[in-house]
């Protein structure tokens, strides 16, 4: 499957262009963070709350690891406001395993995800499992080298978080239960209004797409 590059001429804060002798090197280009993101798929990216558990994680063949001040279940069990993770225990974790390192941020806060980008951590996630710092923006992501995943539970939501620089994007479900029925309702209407999406683009319908994609702007990057 091809890395979709649209919108490749958006202007980013985020890209850093330095030069190695004779070579550019390029960080945090569109290619750079979604071609990060395409290498997840299909692989397992496990909640770890300490290093122990990062190193199960990765003995097991986990494609990644999640570092949170706490799982999701206590998360729900604890109540009160769930934070993003201390620097200690994401530098620890870091230290400890070969696989990358994602951690979650509070949505809309954007000191959080810049602390996370100065850790070093390969991918941000601005998560609703944490209590929202803004429960109306979400973080200006094009401004971040690092790339950045949100949960979604429609296209249209996930076409908002894209708009607003998301790398990857992944269903929300439930979390903390147990219960994954809403994570599979999720990614089937997700599929679904894909695929409506690329039957109206492919019969020139742009009244449904503009229904189904909410800004006529991003039907190429959805119909990709």
């Amino acid at each position: 499957m091809a890395i979709s590059l649209i919108p490749a001429n958006r202007k980013m804060k985020g890209q850093k262009v330095s030069t190695q002798g004779d070579n550019t090197v390029v960080k945090g280009s569109i290619l750079v963070k979604r071609g990060f993101a395409h290498m997840q798929k299909h692989g397992v990216i496990m909640d770890v709350t300490n290093v122990e558990q990062a190193q199960i994680a990765e003995e097991a063949g986990a494609v990644a690891v999640m570092v949170l001040d706490k799982l999701p279940y206590d998360v729900r069990k604890a109540g009160g406001v769930a934070r993003t993770a201390g620097v200690k225990t994401i530098e620890e974790i870091m230290n400890a395993v070969s696989i990358p390192i994602m951690a979650k941020c509070r949505i809309g806060h954007y000191s959080e995800a810049k602390m996370l980008e100065t850790c070093g951590v390969d991918m941000i996630d601005e998560s609703e499992v944490l209590t929202p710092a803004d429960e109306e923006n979400h973080i200006w992501k094009w401004e971040f080298t690092t790339p950045f995943v949100n949960g979604a539970k429609n296209l249209g939501e996930a076409l908002r978080r894209i708009e607003e620089g998301a790398s990857m994007i992944r269903t929300k479900g439930e979390p903390g239960t147990g219960n994954v029925v809403e994570a599979v309702n999720h990614i089937r209407k997700l599929n679904k209004e894909i695929r409506l999406l690329k039957a109206a683009y492919l019969d020139n319908d742009y009244q449904e797409i503009i229904k189904l994609a909410r800004d006529y702007r991003f039907y190429e990057v959805a119909s990709k």
